[in-house]
């Protein structure tokens, strides 16, 4: 018999496998690395919203530098228009400035001392990932027009004459292939732009035709997020490249935002451990009391910007400070923000002692209320520790967003109810980001109890380990928390009870935006040749309409009836999820008082004057149970 000898198949390796890519290909080619993920602007953190950024960047570096106290944003049919009336980009080099890498003036320190971008990066990723970009500099008397189509120069005007205002105006269109079916959402443009004239006071920044401006700063950034209404007057701070403000409000928690340069550090960073730190510090000592830095903190809702010499941040999209220095072999960030709490807090304190005394029976509140559930804690940690999360309750994913690696932003976490829901969604995630945390019944209405009930019960005390929030939200271990339930009554109930606990005892969690409802199909419309899934009754009767009547129409009255392999098309990158938010109109308090409290009289009245009666129910006959 003839021995068979297999050969080791080897990928062909040679000259025309070596590519070098010109210009701005290897942004078009790995986007993430500059702008994180690509997105459709459904999420705040979508790729559209940092090329705004990077954009708006430039312009407000422009007037730091004192140059242009306003900023003009147009956004219309998808094309993008930022007009500032700074400088103006050198018009000699104005085209290498926005298409060649690690060339722009930021490498200068004396011309932009304290930019957010120190890398040359940003406005050409804008131009590499847009269709269409263009860029105009007008200075003294003379302008200069390029327009770039996916990162290639197309045009180019030379240098001409114009009687238009110094300034640059930038144009561009995302690319509609990269950005798939992407729309500009004004609730998450104007954050962004309000975040900048809260941390610039004297800039106006003009979005679509409205004015929008800050007189006080990060006084007036905090007015407009609280959702509880604040215990004494809020504390504001500035100094030179500092600037803090803080109150304590009747919630569970610490509430931070926290900026570096301008930049909005989400996930806050040296500067924001230091300050928290300095605060709790310096209230301990003025008071000569011992107190816990946790009673202390509890219930706060606080901001703080500083401005820091090239800063090092943890990612490109610069959403949390890395740096210990404020400049090569200077101060510390720590010391530099701990001395400057110490003096001006300690000042403010004494200087205002009415605002000194409601602070410290807040504090005394706090720590009233933490001995009396202490033993209730004990017991609860060590049972948590107990309990096998891994094996019963949580299956981890690999990739956690309190660490500092690819994919991090990805992580995110379904919160299930039953087991067969819960084994469907863990055979169809993706093992790298997607964890599944299982449910078991209905959680307990948490509205108007202490957070003593987190530890009594089960169910939220093995939640919060798996979160690893006890401590506040800094560990977090999931960029994402997906409310995955039924959508029927049940689910839609188990969704009211999940909301109510965060609002309760993590706000900062939904503020943040952390938290998602996932949307499922309530129906599967198929014929022999086509299958459509359908998120509402009128995306079926649309469904129907197209397949004809004679299509077959199954409706899923729970996850668990969603098979495995059906499932990964629900999560996956066509995933559909509602965003959580909170606004300061929401009124927390009497949200959850009206729909979680016991007016369920009130409650009665309200449902049967909303009640919408299902219509058409002879399709009815064509559900497929």
């Amino acid at each position: 018999m003839e021995e068979t000898v297999e050969k080791e198949v080897l990928t062909e390796y040679g000259d025309s496998n070596i590519i070098t890519l010109e210009g701005l290909e290897h942004i078009r080619r790995r986007p993430g690395m500059y702008i994180g993920k690509l997105g459709d602007g459904s999420h705040a953190d979508d790729g559209i919203y940092v090329l705004l950024k990077e954009v708006m960047d430039n312009c407000i570096d422009e007037f730091r530098m004192g140059a242009g106290k306003t900023i003009e944003v147009l956004i219309e049919n998808d094309v993008v228009q930022v007009r500032d009336f700074g400088r103006g980009i050198p018009l000699g080099k104005m085209i290498e400035a926005v298409s060649i890498m690690n060339t722009g003036g930021k490498y200068d320190s004396k011309a932009f001392k304290k930019s957010v971008g120190l890398n040359g990066v940003g406005t050409k990723a804008v131009n590499a990932l847009s269709e269409k970009f263009m860029a105009q500099s007008f200075r003294e008397g003379q302008t200069r027009k390029a327009v770039f189509e996916k990162g290639k120069l197309t045009f180019d005007s030379g240098i001409i004459e114009s009687d238009a205002e110094r300034g640059t105006l930038i144009t561009f269109t995302p690319d509609h292939e990269m950005f798939d079916g992407y729309e500009y959402r004004d609730e998450v443009v104007e954050t962004m732009l309000r975040n900048y004239v809260y941390l610039n006071t004297g800039l106006t920044i003009v979005y679509n035709g409205k004015k929008i401006t800050s007189r006080n700063g990060l006084t007036d950034l905090l007015n407009e997020n609280m959702t509880v209404p604040a215990l004494y007057p809020i504390i504001h701070l500035k100094g030179e490249d500092i600037e803090v403000a803080f109150t304590h409000c009747d919630q569970y928690g610490e509430e931070y935002y926290s900026f570096v340069n301008g930049q909005h550090t989400t996930q806050g960073g040296t500067h924001q451990s230091a300050f928290r730190e300095a605060v709790a510090k310096t209230i301990k000592e003025f008071n000569s009391k011992n107190m816990e830095y946790t009673d202390i903190r509890n219930g706060i809702v606080a901001a703080i910007a500083v401005n820091v010499e090239e800063p090092v941040f943890e990612s490109q999209t610069k959403t949390k400070l890395g740096s210990r220095d404020i400049a090569p072999g200077g101060i510390s960030v720590n010391k530099f923000i701990s001395d400057f709490i110490k003096t001006e807090l300690d000042n403010y304190l004494h200087r205002n002692l009415e605002t000194a005394e409601i602070l410290l029976q807040k504090i005394q509140d706090s720590e009233k209320e933490r001995k009396a559930i202490a033993g209730v804690t004990k017991l609860a940690r060590e049972r948590s520790k107990k309990v096998s999360l891994h094996n019963k309750k949580l299956r981890d994913c690999r990739i956690h967003y309190n660490e500092s690696k690819p994919g991090a932003e990805e992580s995110s976490i379904f919160i299930t109810e039953g087991d067969s829901a819960s084994g469907s969604i863990t055979k169809s995630r993706d093992v790298n980001t997607q964890a599944v945390f299982s449910l078991r019944g209905k959680p307990l209405n948490s509205f108007g109890l202490t957070k003593k009930v987190v530890y009594e019960n089960e169910e939220f005390n093995l939640l919060q380990a798996a979160l690893n929030i006890e401590d506040g939200i800094e560990g977090l271990r999931y960029n994402k928390i997906i409310v995955a339930t039924d959508a029927d009554v049940d689910g839609m109930h188990i969704r009211l009870l999940l909301i109510t606990f965060f609002l309760q005892f993590f706000p900062e969690l939904i503020k943040k935006g952390h938290v998602y409802i996932l949307q499922t199909p309530l129906f599967r419309v198929r014929n022999k040749k086509e299958k459509i899934y359908c998120y509402s009754e009128e995306e079926k009767k649309a469904a129907v309409k197209r397949l004809g009547t004679t299509a077959e129409i199954t409706r899923f009255k729970g996850l668990g009836e969603i098979s495995p392999d059906e499932f990964k098309n629900f999560i996956g990158k066509d995933i559909r999820l509602e965003q959580v938010s909170l606004r300061k109109e929401d009124a927390v308090s009497e949200l959850l008082e009206f729909y979680m409290g016991k007016n369920t009289g009130e409650r009665q009245n309200f449902i049967i004057e909303n009640l919408v009666i299902e219509e058409d129910k002879v399709e009815e006959e064509l559900v497929t149970e």
